[in-house]
């Protein structure tokens, strides 16, 4: 006996969203641009170290969005570990984190 499926675009659609990795998020690039004020602070520095354990600091603005969305959430879910990075994601929302994503992606204050 042969099975005939037939599915709707509806049906599909809806099987894709949750399908959607978290990452995809959409972020709003102005409302980034105010929830960034803290990240700008360090990683909108030219050449900045940071005095204990010395590091450069990198300059995040013009990274691809969907690796800035994974660091944040690798680091506030403790998946990668720096002590201020982790308790500057913990408190973010998926929102928040798709907002800072989107914000910094198009070069942040040097749009």
């Amino acid at each position: 006996m042969k099975h005939s499926w037939r599915v709707s675009g509806a049906l599909l659609a809806a099987i894709a969203l949750q399908a959607a990795p978290v990452w995809a998020q959409k972020g709003d690039a102005e409302a980034g641009r105010i929830k960034a004020s803290t990240c700008v602070g360090c990683h909108g520095i030219k050449d900045y170290s940071n005095v204990y354990p010395t590091y450069r600091v990198p300059t995040i603005a013009g990274q691809h969005e969907a690796y800035l969305t994974a660091a944040l959430k690798a680091y506030r879910e403790g998946q990668r570990k720096h002590p201020t990075m982790n308790a500057q994601a913990g408190s973010m929302s998926d929102q928040d984190i798709a907002d800072i994503a989107a914000y910094l992606a198009k070069g942040g204050d040097k749009e």
